[in-house]
């Protein structure tokens, strides 16, 4: 999954893709890549964040959206358009953003505007990712405290997925995503990268966001600009314990990792 923040404050590019011509042009160029879908975000989700309103994350991203579906039209050259996924918390948005094309809901939240959201999945037949999140942006990274961060997390999941079958939304189009610096210390995210057999044991997908965080700073003592060495160590250590999707600001080198790693765990030469 590549990344596009239509932001100006997000952690890592905000700012950069804020004009839906250079945003819409990103994506196509993350296709190309290697990215199998492009992932629009119109809010920062970023510590601390501020938020902003359906009507002004719509103003962001519906444009970007329009675009991108007019570049692929044009661009008979792009042989295999990929998905495009709306990362939003808002059911409003999300709505918005599926009839635009949108074709998955990334809803970093947890559920938490659920009757909006849930409405829409039960409508529709778009995609879902499930993440963890301990506070909101304005409050998850005030010293967050788990007494088992790893099973609670999977508590979470299972609470969560049982929400969504009674609503009527088929689990089958469920991810779930484990929430990487999203209310977790250090400790957190590590306990949680080398959890991640349990987490795929729930019998979905495992989404990672390792891109760029700041525990990988931590660990590596480097701005966020710096630290795609760090993050093809995480995607890897992630892809190898069971992860199916990782979240990229830089997908070419994460797929050449994800290719690496699964070679040598079926022993054959991809033949990309």
């Amino acid at each position: 999954m590549g990344i596009v923040n239509v932001t100006p404050d997000s952690f890592s590019d905000g700012g950069q893709f804020a004009d839906s011509d250079r945003a819409a042009e990103r994506a196509l160029q993350l296709w190309s890549q290697g990215a199998l879908w492009v992932d629009i975000g119109g809010e920062s989700t970023r510590p601390g964040a501020q938020p902003v309103s359906a009507l002004q994350e719509m103003a962001r991203v519906i444009p970007v959206l329009e675009k991108i579906f007019s570049l692929q039209k044009k661009n008979c050259a792009a042989e295999k358009p990929g998905w495009i996924s709306i990362d939003t918390m808002k059911g409003a948005v999300a709505r918005e953003a599926v009839s635009a094309g949108a074709v998955v809901v990334n809803d970093v939240s947890g559920l938490a505007d659920e009757e909006s959201m849930l409405s829409l999945l039960a409508e529709s037949d778009c995609g879902y990712v499930l993440t963890h999140c301990q506070g909101t942006p304005q409050t998850m990274q005030i010293n967050p405290h788990y007494q088992d961060c790893l099973s609670q997390v999977l508590a979470f999941f299972d609470e969560k997925l049982k929400i969504l079958q009674r609503a009527g939304v088929d689990i089958e189009r469920v991810v779930l995503d484990p929430g990487f610096g999203f209310g977790k210390k250090w400790e957190h995210n590590r306990q949680l990268l080398l959890g991640i057999p349990k987490i795929a044991s729930l019998g979905r997908p495992v989404l990672v966001g390792l891109s760029r965080k700041s525990f990988i700073g931590l660990a590596t003592g480097t701005a966020a600009s710096d630290r795609l060495a760090g993050t093809l160590a995480a995607e890897t250590l992630a892809i190898w314990h069971g992860a199916h999707i990782v979240r990229s600001h830089e997908p070419g080198h994460s797929v050449q990792a994800a290719l690496m790693t699964r070679s040598v765990f079926s022993g054959q030469i991809s033949r990309k």
